[in-house]
């Protein structure tokens, strides 16, 4: 049993969840294993929500995983994101998932393929 805020995890894998679980997060980190900024960001994810994305980035923050720069010096405000040496040791584990997901594309025949990403 883990404890973290004074919320319980079972085992290793819902602690894992906990950092990377839900429909976006894993997405926005693999989107991230390169700096990026907030509006290059919104561009490659363009499917979620910019309320959705700032509330991930928010909680990818304050779970150690993402550092956020602001620069003020010269209009226009800019943002930029990347990874925590933390959120770096996820990078394994973010490619065997999108690893996964081309292997379901080749064994899964209800898997139809809309778009070619980019």
């Amino acid at each position: 049993m883990y404890s973290i805020d004074d919320k319980k995890y079972p085992c290793n894998t819902s602690l894992t969840m906990k950092f990377i679980g839900g429909k976006w997060k894993a997405v926005i980190l693999i989107h991230l294993i390169e700096k990026k900024r907030y509006s290059e960001l919104r561009k490659e994810c363009q499917n979620i929500t910019e309320r959705t994305l700032s509330l991930q980035l928010k909680e990818l923050e304050n779970d150690g995983l993402l550092k956020r720069t602001v620069y003020t010096s010269k209009p226009p405000l800019k943002v930029e994101y990347e990874l925590t040496d933390f959120g770096k040791t996820l990078i394994p584990l973010l490619h065997a998932i999108a690893s996964w997901g081309e292997e379901a594309l080749k064994l899964n025949k209800n898997i139809k393929v809309l778009e070619e990403v980019k």
